[in-house]
């Protein structure tokens, strides 16, 4: 058995969210999902859909066999817990792949680090980031 670790913000799904996982899920045989805590989201707005309904909600899609609320003080807690066998990344999160290498590495947890493909847009009516479905509502509803 391969088990592969998710993770993100995941405040409001959409195809992106899904691509991202249904990718992250061909890396192996069982998928889980590590859902950030409010908290700890600091490199864009805190998500508007509390963590735990995130988490809910995560874990209801097919590719995910598990979802799992993000430690608050250290992102490397659920990882030792869950131990994979490859971490996934989304296509644009933040994160660097050899940074990751190294902490896991310090950490003695040997895993891979890949990266998944961009869901390219087929039109400009399918929004692929909760960025761009709030800016939608914003503009269509104020």
């Amino acid at each position: 058995m391969t088990r592969v670790v998710a993770q993100g913000t995941f405040d409001i799904l959409h195809p992106g969210h899904l691509h991202y996982l249904q990718e992250a899920a061909a890396f192996g045989s069982e998928l889980h999902v590590i859902v950030a805590r409010r908290e700890n989201v600091t490199h864009k707005d805190p998500p508007i859909v509390p963590d735990r309904q995130r988490q809910t909600m995560v874990e209801a899609l097919d590719p995910v066999d598990e979802a799992h609320l993000g430690h608050t003080e250290d992102i490397f807690v659920p990882i030792e817990r869950i131990e994979p066998d490859v971490i996934v990344l989304g296509h644009d999160q933040h994160h660097d792949e050899a940074a990751i290498s190294d902490a896991l590495a310090t950490r003695g947890i040997d895993c891979a680090v890949e990266r998944v493909s961009a869901l390219e847009s087929s039109s400009d009516e399918r929004l692929l980031s909760t960025g761009q479905i709030i800016d939608r509502i914003v503009q269509r509803r104020c």
